[in-house]
């Protein structure tokens, strides 16, 4: 009854306001902000995934009652404000061979996917709708039922369209995913698991989500089958295979400058620290992990 006197209420309001505009609840400029502070807590680039899984949260998952995509904000808003949304963004950074459309440095239109999560070749066409999805690595339900749901709809618009949080991968992959967590669902393709699972723990270390039980075990165990697994840095493209031990700085310091390691470096974010990226195959620090587009660079 409360709630049916509040309405009309509103719309009483509404009916005498006459021309008055009415702010959104949302500005571009809150989704920004929200984005910008995710940014600024999340991990170290390089740490080891497993002592930021460490320092999670975890609890038991929230009721699902009142989840609905709509609450997340728009569908692939344009965050960065570079002019394209995000749904082209991670397109045009995950694909290969890309296109675009005429006239457009944004809409991509054609390319190809190297899929993390099956190990497949897919071809991409734009409005063929059966081929490449773009997918949130930590699904929306899963982090509404792990602290999305206090949330205002700024901050769950910065987390649906963070560059950490999607992949293009394999339409029937996503499918069958759905809203899984760590627990109930990893990717075919075993090599990518460690990088699939130390990009959703940077997920919710930077947006402050916690972890199930279940959950947390899960990630534990894929993370032990590759030691020094590092989070991955912001906006950084999906690699293949494990990673290996990270002697990249945990203090957030760039550390020591200009000299190669003795073998490859452990990731991009090392490479960059040393001043050496990008790297060209048969460089000194070169790893074919770190080519994850196959074109003979690295850390572009």
């Amino acid at each position: 009854m409360k709630h049916r006197i509040a309405v009309l209420l509103a719309a009483t309001a509404l009916g005498t306001a006459g021309c008055q505009t009415i702010a959104p609840a949302t500005t571009p400029d809150a989704v920004s902000e929200a984005a910008r502070q995710a940014q600024a807590g999340a991990p170290t680039a390089g740490e080891a995934a497993a002592d930021v899984l460490a320092r999670l949260a975890v609890k038991g998952r929230a009721p699902e009652t009142g989840y609905d995509r709509d609450r997340f904000g728009q569908q692939w808003a344009d965050v960065d404000r570079n002019g394209c949304d995000t749904r082209n963004d991670v397109l045009a950074r995950d694909l290969t061979d890309e296109a675009f459309k005429p006239g457009s440095d944004c809409v991509v239109v054609t390319g190809t996917l190297a899929d993390p999560y099956t190990g497949q070749t897919i071809r991409f066409e734009k409005g063929d709708g059966s081929s490449v999805d773009i997918d949130h690595v930590v699904a929306l339900s899963n982090a509404w039922q792990t602290g999305a749901f206090a949330w205002d709809e700024a901050r769950r618009t910065a987390l649906a369209n963070d560059p950490m949080n999607l992949l293009a991968v394999d339409y029937s992959a996503n499918r069958q995913k759905g809203d899984g967590d760590a627990a109930t669902w990893l990717p075919d393709a075993r090599g990518f698991r460690c990088t699939y699972v130390a990009r959703q723990v940077a997920v919710k270390a930077g947006h402050g989500l916690w972890v199930t039980q279940a959950e947390h075990d899960a990630m534990a165990r894929v993370l032990e089958t590759c030691p020094g697994q590092p989070v991955p840095a912001p906006d950084a493209a999906p690699a293949d295979g494990p990673a290996e031990p990270s002697t990249a700085p945990t203090d957030g310091s760039a550390g020591p400058s200009a000299t190669p390691p003795p073998g490859p470096f452990p990731n991009c974010a090392a490479a960059r620290a040393a001043g050496a990226a990008p790297l060209h195959r048969g460089d000194p620090g070169w790893s074919d992990s770190m080519d994850g587009d196959g074109d003979g660079t690295a850390c572009e």
